[in-house]
């Protein structure tokens, strides 16, 4: 039974781009300019709010109800590509941070992160239908169920659905970057897509906008692929006037941190155990499959992707070692 019904006072089913959020957006949205002023300016609507931020890092809020949210929107995700999960999550976020869960019941958790991902699917014009609830982990909810949800979360969320996220900045900070060679530049953005999806698990990067851990996953790439040149790219991308520079070397390191520790499969075995019929390992699945998909657009040119290893161990520095050029 298809998910699909009528909105009459706005047109959510107008195709989505995270990359270009603000394009064929409708009068809720303003047109954005050629320098992009209008991404800055509105990022901070599309984020969780401060305190929904710092109880999570507190533990004041339930940071189990986040991970397993997550683990079922990355199961109901399972046949499709990272971006999907990545927009329900930010939803998510947002719904949480705006209304929460009192007392948060196993089902109610499922139907939210359910119906966060029904309206990604609705927006980025996805094929979905209830069939795709109903697998694994005996969720059975019906249309209507779904379909209340979705109208509170789009109440929270203000109808903000076109989330400004750190793929909306991608194009506009991998211009500061002197690559003249496809390749090189599909290479480092690839390596930063990768990096703010597994940021998305990190709540420490909750609290910075979505331009500043573009930036730094940019900048953290650049230092993976092209580490000689990492000072005067970091330098580049500092220039920008919408960059707070201690908030981007701040994240860079979080990044860094977050790759070596792996941060971003921490909470797998705690949450799917808590479901017999939920594969132990389905985040590290998805997130392997995920990172192949988009590991394989950077090798469509028969070019290998270079690894940090692949560098003499002085070119692995923290970001505060690195003097500008």
């Amino acid at each position: 039974m298809p998910l699909t019904f009528n909105y009459n006072h706005i047109n959510l089913l107008m195709e989505f781009d995270l990359e270009n959020p603000l394009a064929n957006s409708n009068h809720l949205c303003p047109p954005p300019s050629p320098n992009s002023t209008s991404l800055f300016l509105l990022e901070t609507d599309h984020m969780p709010s401060h305190h929904y931020v710092q109880s999570l890092k507190a533990g004041a809020f339930p940071t189990s109800v986040r991970r397993h949210a997550i683990a079922y929107i990355s199961l109901f995700c399972c046949r499709f590509g990272p971006f999907l999960p990545y927009l329900a999550v930010n939803y998510l976020d947002r719904f949480l941070s705006s209304q929460g869960i009192p007392k948060p019941k196993t089902w109610v958790v499922r139907l939210v992160a359910c119906s966060c991902v029904s309206l990604a699917a609705k927006m980025t014009k996805t094929e979905f239908s209830l069939i795709d609830f109903q697998g694994d982990g005996g969720f059975n909810f019906d249309a209507q169920a779904i379909e209340r949800m979705e109208y509170l979360i789009l109440g929270a969320l203000k109808w903000r659905m076109r989330s400004i996220t750190p793929f909306s900045f991608i194009s506009f900070f991998i211009s500061f970057f002197n690559l003249k060679d496809p390749p090189l530049r599909q290479a480092l953005k690839a390596r930063a897509v990768e990096l703010i999806l597994k940021a998305q698990m990190d709540t420490r990067l909750m609290e910075l906008r979505p331009s500043i851990i573009a930036a730094s996953a940019l900048l953290s790439a650049s230092h993976q692929l092209f580490p000689l040149q990492f000072p005067c790219f970091r330098k580049a991308i500092s220039s920008c006037s919408y960059v707070n520079k201690e908030n981007m070397l701040k994240c860079c390191n979080w990044m860094q941190e977050m790759e070596k520790e792996g941060e971003q499969s921490e909470p797998v075995d705690e949450i799917m155990a808590s479901s017999s019929n939920t594969p132990v390992n389905v985040l590290d699945q998805h997130f392997s499959c995920w990172e192949s998909e988009i590991a394989a657009d950077a090798t469509k040119r028969d070019m290998k992707r270079p690894r940090i290893n692949d560098y003499p161990d002085n070119h692995s520095v923290h970001f505060s070692q690195l003097q500008h050029c």
